[in-house]
């Protein structure tokens, strides 16, 4: 299953076993698009392993966040608001979401947890039981299709031979709690993971607890030699999720642990629950070629009760309500080949195939009151059913004219199309539909300099299409009311030369990028949990990547990885700076106003250490990052800021048993900041303030 993600792209991942463990140094990073190991040095993508150590070496394991923090070009930020998803971007895209992950793919074990209007959530990435998580940047992530500026993709672990059974458990403050469960192991053809947790805290700011449940279990057969099907079952509950909204700068500088305005009041609340299923089967034909095919299935059921004024919500008949209500039932299926043959003292390499992803959502909207009563679910206001799919066809050619040159060429053509039904409208009024078509080229070259460096270029062109929630207002009141179909899919063009180089116990590597973007998808006005989009004329992103891994003496590690990313405006447009909107003025924001929610400059450092003999180890890791616009006049900003982490950690282990014991300071010199923003939201209620130092204690025990 690890394969069918990398080989219906064409795609390139990694493959090698744990290279940048905790306890080992960097080596020769092995990659691999169709199961043929290769040298990372062969390859034009920039892409990133994280391993399962620092997955879970001395994590909460609950929070992609801590992570991905070191992935250069990569921003994932902890919202302290378990009621929306990590604030994610790569390379500037996905920093404007205001709902979920939008602008990056999501992918778990081969199953998209990106929808085909580009929505993704990263509730169903099970952290406790993930080998390695992978992130690709750059123009090769076009073809994972639509909404793909960048692709964040997690592999659960396989069972090692015989049986292992591990439980685990972290304590931290305000009330934080996680208890885990994982069984894993080999019985003959048949190799399983099954992991269970549940996690729970009152949250940092007030009226922000929150409680999660996630089962993740993976099981591979080997039918016959060449030949494997892999089961994948995902499941996940927040019975209860409090939120606590965004504040304004006044209440950030007098109580940042507040909740925003009105969130006790309304109660604004979340719940979700969602079940997944994935069959995937692999074959190969011979040597030179293989077959692959996937199919999955799952469900999603969320409500949200929000903060919108009872007054607001009554001075029109086509408002919305102050209650989100949405039942979702997605599935797809993935059928592709790889052919490989000679051609003189050629060798090239033919990915091709198909993809179709299908989504159901039936939409409610309910008032948040009944009489008095404030944050109830009252009167139905909004009656919608949306149907979106996606049916796209990809090819990749590999070839390698030589042993110093390879070449890569692709082309994924996707057509997206958009139907909705209004049950609440006018007697003969037409539902809304809208099709969006694009076909993306992609092309890179790799010189390989002697065994130890490469140079890469590449090119590409990607677009997004607007998601069901940026399509959902017209208005922030509805009315008028109906999808805002008059949006256009944003489409880049995506450049980018890299150099790489790596030695005994050492990587480098560098790459710069040039991003212009068209149509980029903006938000025009957030007021109330509810958001109108517009399409901004042209922006463009510059940028520069940097990462250096080496293996010290004496069991010393040092990491460390720098971004630079200028996102601005590069032609004129129009923004609301009131509510409501076009009523209301609007402001021209001019071009070289930065991208709300892009930091300039973000540094990431760690220095690690580890004795082997006596089961010990540390890490101090320090974080910096510039400030961040929240709205695109640029009137609002959240401070840049500096944070150091600190990790201790002791293992034991006899023939049966092992034990390890973690200590972890967050913000160890207990500095204030913000780590996230709502962009452009119209009451002020930008910031979401991180807490300052915390202390968090994990122990794990492990039976094999």
């Amino acid at each position: 299953m690890t394969l069918v993600l990398a080989l219906a792209v064409g795609a390139t991942r990694v493959a090698a076993d744990d290279a940048l463990s905790a306890d080992e140094g960097p080596t020769t990073v092995v990659v691999s698009a169709t199961r043929t190991p290769e040298s990372s040095l062969d390859v034009p993508v920039a892409i990133d392993r994280v391993s399962r150590s620092r997955i879970q070496w001395g994590q909460l394991a609950e929070n992609l966040s801590e992570s991905l923090a070191g992935v250069p070009g990569a921003s994932v930020e902890n919202r302290q608001n378990y009621a929306q998803d990590l604030q994610i971007s790569i390379r500037g895209f996905g920093a404007r979401s205001n709902f979920g992950v939008r602008g990056v793919r999501l992918v778990a074990d081969g199953i998209p947890a990106t929808m085909p209007d580009g929505q993704g959530q990263v509730s169903q990435f099970d952290l406790g039981s993930a080998d390695h998580i992978e992130v690709l940047r750059g123009p090769f992530s076009a073809l994972y299709g639509n909404s793909s500026g960048g692709v964040i993709a997690l592999f659960t672990e396989e069972g090692a031979p015989g049986r292992q059974l591990q439980g685990s458990a972290t304590w931290g403050p305000f009330g934080t709690q996680r208890y885990g469960l994982k069984a894993s192991g080999t019985d003959g053809t048949v190799n399983y993971v099954v992991d269970a947790a549940h996690f729970a805290t009152d949250g940092y700011r007030d009226h922000s607890a929150a409680q999660r449940n996630h089962v993740n279990a993976l099981m591979r057969w080997e039918l016959r030699p060449g030949a494997t099907l892999t089961f994948t079952v995902n499941g996940v509950q927040t019975p209860f999720v409090q939120d606590p909204l965004g504040l304004t700068q006044a209440q950030l500088t007098a109580a940042p642990s507040q909740a925003g305005t009105n969130a006790s009041v309304y109660d604004t609340r979340k719940n979700l629950s969602q079940e997944q299923l994935g069959i995937a089967f692999q074959q190969s034909v011979g040597p030179d070629l293989e077959l692959s095919a996937l199919l999955y299935a799952g469900h999603r059921a969320t409500t949200q009760f929000q903060a919108i004024l009872q007054a607001n919500e009554l001075q029109a008949a086509t408002h919305p309500g102050g209650v989100i209500d949405l039942a979702r039932r997605f599935g797809g299926s993935d059928l592709h080949a790889v052919d490989r043959w000679r051609w003189g003292a050629s060798s090239l390499q033919l990915t091709a195939g198909f993809s179709y992803d299908d989504l159901l959502e039936a939409r409610r909207g309910y008032l948040n009151f009944v009489g008095t009563a404030l944050g109830v679910e009252g009167a139905l206001r909004r009656n919608l059913d949306n149907q979106v799919y996606d049916l796209d066809q990809y090819a990749q050619l590999q070839w390698d004219p030589g042993a110093h040159w390879r070449v890569l060429l692709g082309a994924r053509h996707s057509a997206v199309s958009v139907n909705s039904l209004d049950h609440l409208a006018a007697a003969g009024t037409p539902g809304s539909a809208v099709e969006y078509t694009a076909t993306n080229p992609v092309a890179g070259v790799t010189w390989r300099l002697g065994t130890q460096a490469s140079l890469y270029g590449a090119y590409g062109r990607g677009f997004e299409t607007p998601t069901l929630n940026d399509l959902a207002y017209r208005s922030i009141n509805g009315n008028p009311p109906g999808l805002n179909t008059a949006l256009a899919p944003a489409k880049s063009a995506n450049s980018e030369i890299g150099f790489k180089a790596t030695g005994q116990g050492w990587a480098a590597t560098l790459a710069g990028f040039a991003i212009d973007t068209h149509n980029e998808l903006a938000v025009l006005q957030n007021s109330g949990g509810r958001a109108v989009f517009q399409n901004l004329p042209q922006s463009q992103r510059r940028g520069l990547e940097a990462q250096f891994d080496a293996a010290l003496s004496r069991g010393l590690r040092l990491q460390w990885a720098y971004t630079w990313l200028r996102a601005q405006v590069a032609t004129a447009y129009r923004t609301c700076i009131q509510v409501p909107c076009p009523l209301q003025p609007q402001q021209i924001v001019a071009t070289g106003y930065r991208l709300p929610a892009i930091p300039e400059n973000a540094l990431y450092a760690a220095v690690s250490w580890r004795a082997a003999r006596w089961g010990l180890s540390a890490m101090l890791e320090a974080v910096g990052r510039a400030r961040i616009y929240a709205n695109d006049l640029n009137t609002q900003a959240a401070s840049g800021f500096w944070d150091l982490n600190l990790k201790l950690g002791w293992e034991q282990a006899n023939p049966h048993w092992r034990f390890s014991e973690y200590v972890r300071v967050d913000n160890l010199a207990d500095r204030r900041y913000v780590d996230s923003v709502i962009v452009n939201e119209s009451n002020a209620r930008y910031f979401e303030p991180d807490p300052g130092r915390t202390l968090y204690l994990l122990v794990t025990a492990a039976h094999h």
